[in-house]
């Protein structure tokens, strides 16, 4: 009997070893696997020795339990852009002409790729500290199908013109500060976050306040009034409020106010980037 459970639990530890999830480094090995397997391609493109949320995605999502019970329906692929970790130069050269190819401008970012065609299909940018079954559910909503890309190509046309927008607002915004005109600053603000929703609204309220401050540094009442407003939209978040929570202590102190250059708040986007 002691034999046979001796065999049963190294049965058990091989077959737990060999469902680890595999990462290749090289894309169009993956993809002749993937064509090979009938899979799509998933892809990271993380800093893996600098990056906080590349970190956090790594812990949280593709080293659970969750993931590798899903991960074989992937071929998997890492494309790595340390900043101190040793690389070879030709490795190196080869992800940045992908990152360049795929438009890779923040870290995280995860695609799915049709092994196939080479088509991407499914993206995600940032990690948020999401569960790993929210995450996992995100990356399952994107369909390798024909409607599928199209309802994801429509999705990225919206995402593009939304940072457009934001850049013009954001381009107002900086002007109205340089004038002095806070309706100004106030009505592109409420233009720029005019779709955001949730707590993440409580970001509207703080860059009122923080421009109103910039604008006139007098106006306290009003600032801590808007900052007030911020915290009670984080329904006592402590992450989303600490900044918040800060800055009024400034207000109070009579520490902020001044415009630097470059004072327009940054648009709201989906997804939290690493860089």
């Amino acid at each position: 009997m002691r034999t046979l459970t001796a065999i049963l639990t190294l049965f058990a530890a091989v077959l737990g070893f060999a469902a680890e999830p595999v990462w290749l480094t090289d894309l169009d090995a993956a993809k002749a696997q993937g064509l090979k397997e009938n899979k799509p391609v998933l892809v990271d493109f993380t800093g893996s020795d600098w990056c906080p949320p590349c970190k956090a995605l790594h812990k949280n999502v593709f080293e659970s339990a969750e993931f590798a019970a899903v991960a074989d329906k992937y071929v998997l692929v890492e494309l790595d852009y340390p900043k101190s970790k040793p690389q070879a130069p030709e490795l190196k050269a080869k992800n940045a002409a992908l990152s360049k190819q795929f438009g890779v401008t923040g870290f995280p970012t995860v695609l799915l790729i049709d092994a196939k065609s080479g088509d991407v299909f499914g993206k995600t940018v940032g990690f948020g500290g999401q569960t790993a079954k929210e995450y996992l559910d995100k990356l399952a909503s994107f369909k390798n199908t024909p409607e599928g890309k199209a309802a994801f190509a429509q999705e990225q046309k919206a995402a593009a013109d939304r940072t457009a927008k934001s850049r013009v607002l954001g381009q107002k915004i900086n002007a109205a500060i340089a004038d002095k005109d806070f309706k100004s600053a106030e009505a592109a603000l409420e233009e720029m976050f005019a779709d955001v929703t949730g707590t993440r609204k409580a970001v509207l309220p703080f860059n009122k306040a923080r421009i109103l401050i910039m604008i006139d540094p007098t106006a306290k009442e009003q600032a801590l009034k808007y900052i007030d407003e911020a915290l009670a939209i984080t329904g006592g978040d402590e992450t989303l409020s600490k900044p918040f929570k800060a800055f009024r202590e400034k207000i109070v102190s009579g520490e902020a106010g001044g415009a630097p250059k470059g004072a327009a708040p940054k648009a709201p986007t989906d997804a939290k980037k690493g860089a």
